[in-house]
């Protein structure tokens, strides 16, 4: 038997108030019920300590805890696991609390960069697909932010384009799902701090017009005008996606009546038509639009 997560930190909050109080009383709860049974298995008797209504918890009681927790090799009150690793936790004792501790992806982003050395029994490519930690990737090196949506569309894009021609070495980065997401996240704030362009590839459909201003995007990369005008459907702006829209009309109202983006919003906004990434057409005719 060992306490779980939630035991572990009311034992951690009451050693903290322990500090400046003698006692510290706890209803009985689930988690409480929780650490009197795990007490009792350890030979720790509350003794009057436990009444019908609540635990009272002393500095003898938490110093007979804690060090119990140490004689069976499990981390001590004091020894946080909250967003550590796995292999962070090992070192702290014999115990894992997946529930609390840092998701083996969190900081993981999956990049697009142009090919290294070719590698035996792998077919030549242009571009490799790297999962990276974005800690480790020197935001410097690079002049411009380019993420991308769909995952299909990440692994069929060569950002040798025209309308990227003005930057020599973009960062090229899916846009996350439940295993990316975080990480890109965590990156496209740390880029916003050096200023650079952020372009956003994705769905003209208002999720993908409202994740990209989420994530700090600077402009868009989309067909121009007269493609989605001819192209864009209702189908291809789902009914789920309305709420959204209110916030893309706070921000179209904020746009000069001759801003770039103010056609297409009126086709999106207006007309109730989007068109997905995957019908974009030609990546050679993508063309950048200013978010703001």
């Amino acid at each position: 038997m060992h306490l779980s997560s939630r035991a572990r930190t009311l034992l951690l909050d009451a050693a903290r108030s322990l500090r400046r109080v003698a006692q510290v009383d706890k209803r009985r709860s689930r988690v409480v019920e929780e650490v009197v049974a795990w007490c009792e298995a350890h030979d720790i008797e509350p003794g009057p300590r436990l009444t019908h209504g609540r635990l009272r918890l002393d500095r003898d009681l938490l110093e007979r805890i804690d060090d119990t927790l140490g004689a069976l090799g499990h981390p001590r009150l004091e020894d946080t696991l909250a967003g550590l690793t796995s292999a962070e936790q090992a070192r702290l004792g014999n115990l894992e609390h997946k529930s609390v501790r840092e998701a083996p992806r969190r900081q993981r982003v999956l990049a697009s960069l142009p090919a290294g050395d070719p590698r035996p029994g792998l077919a030549s490519r242009p571009r490799d697909f790297l999962d990276l930690d974005r800690r480790e990737i020197a935001l410097e090196a690079f002049d411009v932010l380019l993420q991308v949506e769909n995952l299909d569309s990440f692994y069929a894009f060569d950002p040798a384009i025209p309308a990227l021609a003005g930057w020599s070495r973009p960062l090229v980065l899916y846009r996350g799902d439940r295993h990316y997401g975080g990480g890109f996240a965590a990156l496209a704030a740390d880029w916003s701090a050096t200023g650079r362009p952020h372009l956003y590839l994705g769905d003209f459909d208002a999720a993908g017009l409202h994740n990209a201003l989420g994530s700090g995007a600077t402009h868009l990369l989309l067909p121009p005008l007269a493609f989605i005008s001819n192209r864009a459907s209702g189908e291809q702006l789902p009914a789920e996606q309305f709420p959204l829209q209110a916030s893309l009309r706070d921000h179209a109202a904020r746009l000069p009546a001759d801003h770039p983006l103010a056609s297409h919003l009126a086709v999106l906004l207006g007309e109730q038509r989007g068109l997905l990434q995957q019908w974009f057409g030609p990546d050679e005719a993508l063309a950048l639009l200013p978010l703001g």
